[in-house]
């Protein structure tokens, strides 16, 4: 069958040991600190705001052009640019390692500051090395590529994420030698990276013609075109056509509404995760609880559901499953409004995160899948940055106020959830007047 052929591929491993890398350093930023400064007896409200730094996920399109202009002396275009932000990675935690939270708190936000640039910069390399992996002819792989890169984000923030709570419960470790642990797994990581297949892409056609349209538009042919104007034509193709080429291909009202819808799809799930954590252990659950059940099953449910959720996108298309996927989240959502009620009930909670782990999956590659169709190859980087920023601004954004909220409910925790699971409607009726749009997409890419 075509949906289950589409994953015999050799290049979905490497994307999904890339995904193992984009997840990873979620771990280093957002479970691992959360607990450390948890432990170091800071509000929730100041923990939330502290994870105001995962706010240049959200601007990481910014710079993204420079990924599809500028090639490193190494390793290609795409492993380059990811084996040095995983360098820079390893590096950071070395350092952290050795503060200690309470009387260096300043340089503990430094550095998280660091890993989640280098991490938002490794993700634009990663993410434009999946689209151009697959080539133009065989369009119906974006699934598969999105629910293996899924499946390995899970495996790198789940799987892998569950190690440091467990060895912090088991050994008695502090938080901060925990970081040296992060530091080899991504070690082991930029291995894979050296030796990973570079794409071949053919971009020069579309950016030469690119480059004559700036330069005429500065003034000058291209056979004469002198120094400022050739500056200036590799200025603008770097930083503009690549905005000025979707914006174009789209119109500027489908445009905005794609943006828009992608802006608020993810919205009421980003609420929930930011304070998951601290949910599980106001309602009194172990680290070896929280590690077993919201890591390791999360990730073994995620990847299951990813490759399913892939195999229906595929045979289902992308529209149905993002409005599928829109009506489950916020049903899971309710799932966390009633442990609030019950308590601390081990059954209840291993249900949850199956259904958390169900609907996760599925709306990430039905996302993912939905993003790259959405993308011209010659700026796979730029262009895909640009929709997943928008994608986790309000976990990155917006969610830094969950807490805020929680506090303002007096602890009400069921209430948080109800409320979080009625944020998913405005996009749903963004999807639905853009119906016509995606199907057309869709078949133009078969």
């Amino acid at each position: 069958m075509r949906f289950i052929q589409s994953f015999a591929d050799r290049r979905l491993f490497s994307i999904f040991v890339f995904g193992i890398a984009s997840g990873f350093p979620w771990v280093m930023i957002s479970s691992v600190m959360t607990a450390w400064l948890k432990d170091e007896g800071l509000s929730r409200t100041d923990i939330s705001l502290f994870g105001s730094i995962f706010a240049v996920y959200a601007i990481n399109f910014l710079w993204s052009p420079l990924l599809d202009r500028i090639r490193l002396p190494w390793s290609g275009q795409r492993k380059g640019w990811i084996f040095l932000m995983q360098g820079i990675i390893v590096a950071c935690c070395v350092m952290m390692s050795m503060l200690d939270a309470t009387h260096s708190l300043f340089y503990v936000a430094l550095f998280g500051l660091s890993i989640a640039l280098c991490s938002a910069t490794q993700d634009i390399a990663i993410d434009a090395y999946r689209i151009d992996i697959i080539n133009d002819d065989e369009r119906e792989k974006l699934a598969a590529g999105s629910s293996m890169a899924t499946a390995g984000w899970w495996t790198g923030y789940g799987g892998l994420g569950a190690l440091p709570f467990f060895i912090a419960d088991w050994t008695g470790w502090a938080w901060n030698d925990i970081y040296l642990l992060l530091a080899g797994v991504m070690g082991i990581i930029m291995i894979f990276t050296l030796f990973a297949q570079e794409p071949v892409t053919d971009r020069a056609a579309q950016l030469k013609a690119a480059t004559e349209y700036y330069q005429k538009a500065l003034g000058a042919v291209p056979q004469s075109a002198g120094f400022v104007q050739k500056a200036g034509a590799w200025f603008f193709v770097t930083l503009a056509e690549p905005f000025r080429e979707f914006f174009t291909r789209n119109g500027t009202r489908l445009a905005l509404s794609l943006l828009l819808f992608i802006f608020l799809f993810k919205i009421g799930e980003a609420f929930l995760g930011r304070m998951s954590l601290q949910f599980y252990i106001e309602l009194g659950f172990s680290k070896s609880e929280i590690g077993g059940y919201s890591k390791l099953l999360n990730w073994w449910v995620t990847i299951l559901f990813s490759v399913i959720g892939g195999m229906v996108t595929i045979r289902y298309g992308i529209y149905r499953g993002l409005f599928i996927a829109g009506i489950a989240m916020a049903a899971s959502n309710l799932m966390f409004s009633l442990m609030a009620r019950v308590g601390p009930d081990k059954t209840l909670f291993a249900l949850t995160i199956i259904v958390d782990g169900f609907t996760a999956a599925w709306s990430t590659v039905a996302m993912v899948a939905f993003i790259s169709l959405m993308c011209n190859r010659t700026f796979s980087a730029s262009q895909y940055a640009l929709m997943a920023s928008l994608s986790v601004a309000g976990k990155n954004l917006l969610a830094s106020g969950s807490g805020y909220i929680v506090d303002k409910l007096d602890g009400d925790w069921s209430t948080f959830f109800i409320i979080t699971a009625l944020m998913v409607i405005p996009s749903l009726l963004f999807l639905r007047a853009m119906k016509p749009h995606i199907m057309k997409a869709e078949q133009q890419a078969q």
